[in-house]
């Protein structure tokens, strides 16, 4: 069963919940509205597999047609998995932000981090304030 939280700068973190040890793992990503308000997104950079990154820390670029923009780590841990699809294909996240477009997996090292994020109603609040 996957859950997603979400945090203020708009990147979402979707948890694999293992029914032994809880959320332990995560797809990382933007939301959709980050990339409606990038446009079209036309080069990623991502970090090397086995990075260790703490909660804020920038770990992936992101460039459009309008900016340059950096990937935030919504959690504390270390990079498992990148998706290399985008490399060749940066134009997924437009499509399937939430989906095909993921940026990394990564392996949690400080849970207590997922109380911090937002849920998905407190996300919707957020981005209609901003409307």
């Amino acid at each position: 069963m996957a859950d997603i939280k979400y945090t203020k700068d708009h990147e979402w973190i979707r948890l694999d919940k293992d029914p032994q040890s809880g959320p332990s793992k995560g797809l990382v990503g933007i939301t959709h509205y980050a990339q409606e308000q990038l446009g079209d997104i036309v080069f990623v950079e991502l970090p090397p597999v086995g990075t260790v990154m703490s909660k804020g820390d920038e770990i992936a670029v992101i460039e459009s047609v309008k900016a340059a923009s950096e990937l935030y780590s919504p959690v504390s841990g270390e990079v498992i998995e990148v998706n290399n699809k985008l490399i060749e294909e940066p134009g997924l996240i437009n499509l399937d932000s939430t989906g095909e477009g993921w940026f990394l997996k990564v392996k949690l090292s400080v849970l207590s981090e997922l109380g911090e994020l937002l849920d998905e109603p407190a996300y919707q609040a957020l981005i209609s304030d901003l409307d």
